[in-house]
């Protein structure tokens, strides 16, 4: 693979400014000067590397495009390889013109990700390094931007390397007395093991604690809003995007179909549902439109319940509580801007320690209140700052998870004080798990389906 050029267009296809072609490998610097005539000189070879060029792309003697050029010698470049790179006009047409030139002259069409793999192969990056680009260019909020750049700086892989260097530490002390049990040697202790490995696996616990905050901030809070017809739901989801997106009538059953949007609260991005209205109903549309929203209310990672302050509890109303209690949920009390007719303390009785929010959407009470608790509920009370560690993937996680339970074992065959080798084994296994997720103990198969996962031209 690594003696092949490969070429992609890194832009988003449709109409732009500008648009980037991009060559990397061994041909990178032949091809250019194959394709590219410079305004004021004969080559792009008399030109210092990194540097930008002013000229024309050329098939013949036709000219295609007038554009810049610039020659990257590796392996100070993205890859670790030579890169060359053509800024062509935007638009579909320049930049597949343009690429089309550059595979027939000796590059291939390059696969997903596949720069992104060559800098990994090339060491330039590791696997959670790799991942952390797709996050950047993935990001749908500042806090999102933030720690998918400290994940591309190597906060995570800092730490994991860290409990790998602790493990392999007490691996060497390990191996130390197996292979030398009659030498004058400073012999670990079964107390020594326990102490380096309860360390270990305090670590591994806490890096694990945020994956589900890593998660959230990669992929969005999934939330749905449910309730009965007319409670408010499309007046809510209207308020936190300040702006008109769902149709608000006092027609039950207006919503018919599920609306789903992107929104930013406090740097938590959130996918954000709002729902049909959950009742009985023999409108034939309205109940598919049901049946969208308890499919959604399944797979959400949160659940807005919004009641209505002017109406008594209904069955339907109970009926949805039961299904809120085993589930992260708010309940909004909505329309507390009129009577009050609801049983509060009937909802509180039922909900336990749910939060519960009176809010009158329509005056725009309640909604910070609604704000700081969904904050405080993905950072569960901690504020992550530039530099921590997040865990934002689910093969990141279940590395963690294999690492922690390997760990486990090796403190519990410690504490029986079984043989050295039988708790080798252990700390072995921890080790190696730790190692997926920075990609030094990974299979091609995981690599290749991380890489997958990526836009061309990165």
């Amino acid at each position: 693979m690594f003696g092949e050029t490969i070429a992609a267009i890194s832009t988003a296809p449709g109409e732009a400014g500008i648009g980037i072609v991009r060559i990397s490998g061994p041909k990178a610097l032949d091809i250019l000067d194959t394709l590219f005539k410079p305004k004021r000189r004969k080559s792009i070879r008399e030109y210092s590397p990194r540097k930008m060029v002013y000229g024309f792309i050329l098939e013949g003697d036709e000219r295609i495009d007038e554009v810049l050029a610039v020659y990257m010698k590796g392996p100070g470049t993205y890859t670790a390889e030579d890169i060359a790179e053509i800024d062509c006009h935007g638009g579909l047409v320049p930049s597949r013109k343009i690429l089309e030139m550059v595979l027939k002259n000796g590059a291939r069409a390059a696969e997903r990700g596949e720069f992104t793999k060559r800098a990994f192969l090339n060491g330039r990056l590791d696997l959670a390094q790799a991942e952390a680009v797709m996050d950047l260019i993935g990001a749908k909020t500042d806090k999102s931007y933030d720690i998918a750049l400290d994940q591309l700086e190597g906060g995570l892989s800092l730490k994991v390397k860290s409990i790998r260097n602790e493990l392999l530490s007490l691996l060497a002390g390990i191996e130390v007395a197996i292979d030398y049990p009659e030498e004058d040697i400073e012999e670990i202790s079964y107390e020594g093991i326990l102490e380096h490995g309860q360390a270990a696996k305090n670590a591994i616990s806490d890096l694990l604690e945020t994956a589900d905050t890593g998660k959230i901030m990669r992929q969005g809070l999934q939330t749905v809003i449910i309730g009965k017809p007319n409670v408010g739901k499309s007046s809510l989801l209207n308020a936190l995007l300040r702006e008109a997106r769902a149709i608000v009538t006092n027609v039950p059953g207006t919503t018919r179909d599920i609306i789903e949007e992107h929104l930013n609260v406090r740097g938590i991005p959130l996918k954000i549902v709002d729902t049909a209205g959950i009742r009985e109903t023999e409108d034939m549309i309205e109940k598919m439109g049901v049946e969208k929203s308890k499919a959604f209310f399944n797979k959400a990672d949160l659940v807005i319940l919004v009641l209505d302050a002017g109406d008594a509890l209904k069955d339907e109303d109970r009926e949805m509580m039961e299904y809120v209690k085993a589930r992260k949920a708010i309940v909004l009390i909505n329309k507390t801007d009129l009577e009050v007719k609801i049983d509060e303390k009937e909802i509180r009785e039922l909900m336990g320690d749910k939060a519960i929010i009176r809010t009158s959407v329509l005056k725009g009470s309640g909604l910070k209140e609604l704000e700081d608790k969904i904050v405080d509920m993905v950072y569960s009370g901690e504020v992550f700052k530039r530099g921590d560690a997040l865990v934002t993937s689910a093969r990141q996680k279940n590395a963690l998870e294999r690492a922690l339970i390997s760990i486990n074992e090796a403190i519990e065959t410690t504490k029986k004080k079984m043989p050295y080798d039988f708790i080798e084994i252990d700390i072995k296994n921890s080790y190696a798990y730790l190692g997926e997720i920075i990609g030094e103990t990974v299979g091609d198969d995981i690599i290749d389906k991380v890489f997958s996962d990526f836009c061309l031209g990165k």
